[in-house]
């Protein structure tokens, strides 16, 4: 024991003169960072949330700042790091269309915040059953907890230890790779978090991480550029590097021979997996759901489509600048992925680079966290509120946190699975969301639109794009095994992921048509489309028919976008002036232009 003791003396030794005394002010600033971070926690556990409301959805008082720096935070993880900045190094603009869907974060804040506001719901496989029925519900809970498992948490906490192993440049520390001790510290602190805090704590501390990840972020971006020779220098060296099928780095729309970013994929492609991503899935949407009212809760959409045209400027470009530093011998890029942590570690001088760890940590934590609980509340609200209708807040508060500390467990167990398979980690990430986001968009799209889809059309959709894409994912691990002139192969593995992507949500939606049709007066009959929407209850649309009486309906009445009343028309713009659209048409200007400026 006492050798033991001396050991570890002699690591810690090493560890804070490397890290403590030869770089104070950049442990200064985290330090100062992690106090504000626990003060916020602190506050918030000294709430008492009393409900389910409370802990899931913050109470629905969230302000429009808090909405959008948590929608911003939430998406930004490690990913983004590691694989945005690498795809950068690696590919230049090519993965860029998926950071300019500022856009379709307009679409939910305009299209879909009323829309959940007025039919009063708290998960999206919630709204499945109300408009279709229980299956469609508890199959989208099932395929959304396997997917947030086993891609969104195990993702994120993998590429979090890469991420702490580049910057603070350790290989292990008392014989345990660093690796490990990144990793798993992140998810239990980050799942303590969340466990007490709840979505409030998400919300909150979204406003203080947010800004901290800008700053640090837009340091690399100009000091970088800076170090190259300018906006001018980055641009000729990225366009003389060009593809095998002679695209620019510099080139958002590749060649249609291209095998990864085709210009006839990426479009279509990244706004099937964005409408998915921003207008359907818990993750996202859950935190405009907090929101006070419809404007806070819409303006928070505005704001956060603003944030999200920052990625490309404040990491994909960076990785092209790491690229161009490499390219020029002023800079080490030993690979692709590393180049957001190599850029942190070379070009930032002591203060800065503190600041930049903290957002790293920052945007780590907020994925994290945001992924612990709505996984949460999903299993909580679509599972145990169904075995135990009755339960009381308290007991529902106090599951969600059981399944939080569950999903925390799960995710870790995952990572050795995930580290084995590090090398296509996030080709990976992207392939199986092309796969997951079909059928569930197709399914909502046709749901929230047309009237007539019936129940039976919704699940045939989700089961048809689950079992399609997932049988896709598993013909290709076993690819190599396949007879690539066989007509499996050719069909399901040797298509372009984008291609394939756009081949099943056409397929599903023309599926759920033809079901729809087959069944449609087990839903939606005809006869009833005249009748006026009037109210909603828990659960129960109510119209009134041409007498003007009232009547119980079958499931799906008054659930579409088309169904609200006049009055609560006359509401919902109550809820919007000129300055909203105005930053809206905006949003959409500088999404254009940086599409004809990069075409």
């Amino acid at each position: 024991m006492h050798l033991n003791g001396w050991i570890f003396i002699k690591y810690l030794k090493h560890f804070l003169f490397k890290f403590y005394i030869m770089e104070f002010l950049d442990w200064f600033v985290l330090g100062t960072f992690f106090i504000l971070l626990i003060g916020i926690v602190i506050w918030v556990v000294m709430q008492k949330d009393e409900t389910s409301e409370d802990y899931f959805l913050a109470g629905r008082n969230a302000g429009w700042i808090a909405i959008g720096t948590s929608i911003f935070a939430s998406n930004i993880g490690s990913e983004h790091l590691v694989g945005l900045a690498g795809a950068g190094a690696a590919n230049g603009m090519a993965m860029a269309h998926w950071e300019m869907q500022g856009w379709i974060i307009l679409v939910l804040g305009w299209v879909f915040v009323p829309f959940y506001d007025r039919i009063k719901i708290l998960t999206m496989p919630e709204y499945l059953e109300k408009r279709f029925s229980t299956s469609s519900r508890t199959f989208l809970s099932v395929i959304s907890l396997v997917s947030y498992v086993l891609t969104k948490v195990a993702v994120t906490v993998y590429a979090g230890g890469v991420v702490f192993k580049e910057v603070f440049g350790i290989e292990s520390f008392l014989g345990i790779d660093f690796f490990w001790i990144g990793a798993i510290g992140l998810v239990v602190i980050t799942g303590l978090f969340t466990v007490f805090g709840g979505m409030k704590a998400v919300l909150y501390t979204s406003v203080l991480q947010t800004p901290i990840l800008l700053i640090g972020s837009l340091a690399i971006l100009f000091i970088g550029l800076d170090q190259l020779g300018g906006w001018g220098e980055l641009m000729r060296i990225c366009s003389e590097h060009t593809t095998p099928y002679g695209d620019p780095m510099t080139s958002l729309m590749r060649s249609s021979s291209d095998p990864d970013f085709p210009w006839t994929g990426v479009i279509l492609g990244s706004a099937i997996i964005g409408f998915w991503y921003w207008c359907t899935d818990q993750y996202i949407v859950q935190r405009v759901l907090s929101g006070k009212d419809v404007k806070n809760a819409r303006r928070g959409t505005i704001f956060g489509a603003y944030l999200k045209l920052l990625p490309i400027f404040i990491f994909l470009i960076p990785g092209m600048i790491a690229f161009a530093l490499h390219q020029k011998g002023l800079l080490n890029l030993t690979s692709a992925d590393a180049a957001f942590s190599i850029m942190v570690s070379n070009i930032l001088p002591v203060g800065l680079k503190g600041v930049v760890v903290g957002g790293i940590i920052a945007a780590l934590m907020s994925s994290l966290a945001s992924l612990f609980n709505s996984s949460a509340m999903l299993f909580t609200v679509d599972f145990y509120q169904k075995i135990k209708p009755d339960a009381p807040e308290k007991e529902l508060v106090t599951i969600g946190r059981i399944a939080t500390v569950v999903i925390v467990i799960l995710g870790v167990l995952w990572i050795p699975v995930m580290k084995s398979i590090g090398s296509v980690l996030y080709a990976y990430l992207q392939d199986v969301q092309s796969l997951l986001a079909p059928g569930i968009a197709a399914v909502f799209l046709l749901g929230v639109l047309w009237r007539k889809t019936t129940a039976q059309a919704s699940i045939t959709g989700l089961v048809t794009g689950f079992v399609i894409g997932m049988s896709r994912l598993g013909l290709k691990v076993f690819a190599d095994a396949l007879d690539q002139n066989g007509i499996v192969y050719q069909v399901m593995v040797a298509p372009n992921w984008l291609h394939f992507e756009i081949a099943l949500f056409f397929l599903i939606l023309a599926v759920m048509i033809i079901v729809t049709f087959a069944t449609h007066g087990d839903n939606y009959s005809l006869e009833t489309e005249e009748e006026e929407y009037l109210e909603q209850g828990e659960g129960q649309v109510v119209l009134s028919s041409p007498a003007g009486t009232k009547q119980k309906l079958k499931p799906g009445r008054g659930l579409t976008v088309w169904d609200s009343s006049p009055e609560q028309k006359e509401e919902n713009r109550k809820t919007w002036d000129k300055w909203d659209v105005v930053h809206s048409i905006v949003i959409v200007a500088i999404t254009l232009f940086i599409y004809i400026y990069f075409f």
